[in-house]
């Protein structure tokens, strides 16, 4: 258990203290109130409240553009298809960690499935909110209406079992959080089972995501349909979510940085180096795929077309771009450049998605669907209340800070 000094409580003083003020004690907010980010972040959740609220009292149909023509905007091509695709670091990260044995990456680990837990419970939030009729959120789960062999039966499982294993996998830190020693032991036990059970459930739901475009052939638009949409989305979840890795890691080095030993520091910059020549593999990989797609469909006549122009600006601009200088800043060591590159990764990949999930989706109507600003403030405010979470987490969870000496190796 920690002190609010920062200090770690004897195993054998733990059972004087009182758990529950331990924890309410730690629900105070701690640092700065009045930050850049406090004040645009609060009216935005308030906001984004208020207009929740608003939702489930009038229904979905009071506060979004969404229509039985579009019933997928934003909350689902964002929020979930999207995000789904930056949290797969976790998978990533924890199968060279765990699996193949590379140390070097230890101290990532945490930081990393932390990011992946929140963000697959966010996501899950917003995919309820999404809902016409949230109560029929167990539907998929249990196959009513839609069958145990439907693709969406096998994500909303998939979606559900990995949010547990990432919990297991997360949970031997709040265990050293509240000085468990005995509850830390068990728990540890149980990593490397959740993970190999996490990284077989990410590979099936990254997919699955994308499966469940195939059935919507007539309806996106031809340079963005193909039968390997399940392939191409597995793969760019793992650029993407390394790409998160990179770009979360360098933000975390700034604001946290009292939380990360001096060891931790200096090893820094070779992981992101080495980070980004795996994004760089896995992006050439993508970019071949699409490419031979492309050709194989002979698709040439669809690129004098404004959505040929804007699938251009796609492959071009942020796909073969920013592998280029994954690529680059890898031969170089150029540290600002693998920040870049995985900047412009990150914006490529919301550009895809949202591609194939709302601007490519029914690109021939004749009424387009656009988000209503209360559609994006509500999504700011599930992104902006992730953070504060994340950052209420790091802050006193060993997450990024070393792990008490009672605890042993992660």
């Amino acid at each position: 258990m920690r002190m609010s000094n920062g200090n770690y409580i004897a195993p054998r003083e733990i059972s004087k203290s009182n758990t529950w003020k331990f924890i309410l004690g730690e629900l105070k907010p701690k640092g700065k109130l009045l930050t850049p980010f406090n004040i645009i972040s609060v009216p935005i959740i308030i906001t984004g409240i208020v207009l929740i609220v608003i939702r489930f009292w009038k229904g979905i149909g009071s506060i979004t553009n969404l229509t039985q023509e579009v019933p997928w905007g934003l909350w689902i091509g964002f929020d979930v298809v999207t995000g789904v695709a930056f949290a797969g670091g976790a998978y990533v990260i924890t199968f060279m960690v765990y699996i193949l044995n590379m140390k070097k990456y230890q101290s990532i680990v945490r930081v990393t499935v932390l990011n992946g837990f929140l963000a697959y419970l966010f996501y899950a939030g917003a995919l309820l909110l999404d809902l016409g009729r949230p109560w029929n959120v167990i539907n998929p789960i249990i196959g009513n209406s839609f069958g145990t062999s439907s693709v969406l039966f096998l994500v909303a499982w998939h979606f559900l079992l990995y949010m547990i294993a990432e919990l297991i996998e997360f949970s031997p830190a709040v265990a050293e959080w509240l000085g468990a020693k005995r509850a830390r032991k068990i728990l540890s036990g149980m990593t490397l089972g959740a993970v190999i059970f996490g990284i077989t459930l990410s590979t099936l739901h990254q997919s699955g995501l994308g499966a469940l475009f195939l059935m919507a052939k007539d309806k996106i638009h031809p340079l963005w349909y193909s039968e390997f949409i399940p392939i191409m989305f597995f793969v760019s979840s793992i650029f993407a979510g390394l790409s998160m890795v990179i770009f979360e890691g360098s933000i975390s080095q700034r604001v946290f940085s009292d939380q990360i030993s001096e060891k931790n520091h200096r090893a820094h910059n070779n992981i992101l180096h080495s980070l980004s020549n795996i994004c760089a593999v896995a992006m050439f990989a993508y970019f071949t795929l699409n490419v031979l797609v492309f050709v194989h469909e002979k698709r040439w006549g669809l690129l004098n077309t404004p959505m040929g122009y804007w699938y251009l600006t796609e492959m071009l601009g942020f796909v073969l771009l920013p592998m280029l200088l994954f690529f680059m800043s890898y031969r170089k060591r150029n540290i600002t450049l693998i920040k870049v590159a995985s900047v412009m990764t990150m914006a490529g990949i919301i550009l895809n998605r949202l591609n194939i999930s709302v601007i490519g989706f029914k690109w021939d109507a004749v009424n387009h669907y656009y988000p209503s600003w209360m559609e994006i403030t509500v999504t700011l405010a599930v992104i902006f209340t992730e953070i504060w979470i994340f950052r209420w987490v790091i802050r006193r969870m060993p997450v990024l800070r070393e792990a008490p000496g009672w605890s042993g190796n992660h």
